[in-house]
């Protein structure tokens, strides 16, 4: 670090007793939110309800767009359902967290293992209030993220590609491509074989 940069730097320090939380927009009414927090997530959640098409119907009756057979395991989270889409034949994993402030869109055929964590929001650490931002997620058709994963904000899971287990993903991977690691980069290219006849 430079001289001036180390002096500009020691007259700023982080100050979080004024956060900027000015670019979160809870997308629905606080009256909806707090129905969701205290009645229906604690359902979703619910170990003692193993059926995934109550699950499905639950998030439907919250806003989001829910495929056919869409299947989701106990302990599922989701931060605000009507930003959500999942496609059909999706797989959503014991769990799952989906803390979505901003979209999350989960293509068809998409599985997401048990403990991955998909966040939405972070902060500006280079800002001395630590501003929040929002960036949506993407999953696409036939890619899975693997157990304990995590995916960062404004990330895109091309179709096919995987995330392995305990990976995180810090930026967007390509269709077809297995990446792995902290930060995940690219280890090898993903090749489906056809069904034995």
């Amino acid at each position: 670090m430079y001289p001036n940069e180390l002096a500009n730097q020691e007259l700023l320090q982080v100050d979080l007793s004024a956060p900027d939380n000015s670019e979160l927009d809870r997308g629905s009414s606080l009256l909806k939110e707090a129905v969701w927090f205290f009645v229906g997530l604690p359902l979703l959640r619910c170990s003692l309800i193993p059926f995934s098409g109550f699950r499905s119907w639950l998030l439907r009756l919250f806003g989001a767009r829910i495929g056919k057979g869409v299947y989701s395991k106990p302990g599922l989270r989701v931060k605000f359902p009507w930003y959500l889409e999942v496609g059909d034949y999706s797989w959503l994993g014991e769990d799952l967290w989906i803390d979505n402030l901003a979209q999350v869109t989960i293509g068809p055929h998409v599985c997401l293992s048990q403990g991955v964590y998909l966040c939405t929001g972070n902060h500006d650490w280079s800002l001395t209030n630590m501003k929040l931002f929002r960036r949506p997620i993407v999953c696409e058709r036939g890619s899975w993220v693997g157990a304990r994963a995590v995916v960062c904000p404004g990330v895109v899971i091309g179709e096919g590609a995987i995330v392995t287990v305990g990976s995180i993903a810090a930026k967007s991977v390509p269709p077809y491509e297995i990446h792995a690691g902290n930060p995940a980069a690219f280890i090898r290219r993903r090749i489906l074989k056809p069904l034995a006849s």
